[in-house]
């Protein structure tokens, strides 16, 4: 089981920016797709940024692409850490964030189902 301890959330104005960290522990995530998620009050949770533990491969929603990046600090000694880089925030990007790990094959890496191992959640609340 990976163990993941989300930070870095809180209010900003529209235009600013923000960045979470998702600190993973436990079983190793080789070989996981790790993934974050947003769910704002009476929506879906939506997947914003995924990346292949361990190499560049990543992906982005639509609607944070070219704002968000998404990036893994996995230094021999550090501690694995997944951040979301986010820049020119709106409004409408405030939900509860969560970081999501999970081996994935064969499903959509977009679908939070797909992801076993999930952290608590951290608020960013973009005002306009």
């Amino acid at each position: 089981q990976v163990q993941l301890v989300e930070s870095g959330g809180g209010s900003v104005q529209a235009g600013g920016s923000l960045r979470l960290s998702c600190a993973a522990s436990g079983t190793s995530t080789s070989r996981h797709w790790l993934a974050w998620f947003r769910q704002a009050p009476e929506k879906e949770r939506e997947g914003v940024a995924i990346i292949f533990s361990g190499s560049d491969t990543r992906y982005y929603a639509d609607s944070v692409n070219g704002r968000f990046t998404i990036s893994q600090d996995n230094a021999k000694n550090a501690k694995n850490t997944v951040y979301l880089q986010m820049y020119s925030l709106k409004p409408e990007d405030s939900a509860v964030y969560s970081c999501a790990a999970g081996r994935i094959d064969g499903g959509s890496i977009w679908d939070p189902r797909q992801y076993n191992n999930w952290g608590q959640g951290t608020q960013v609340t973009v005002s306009s």
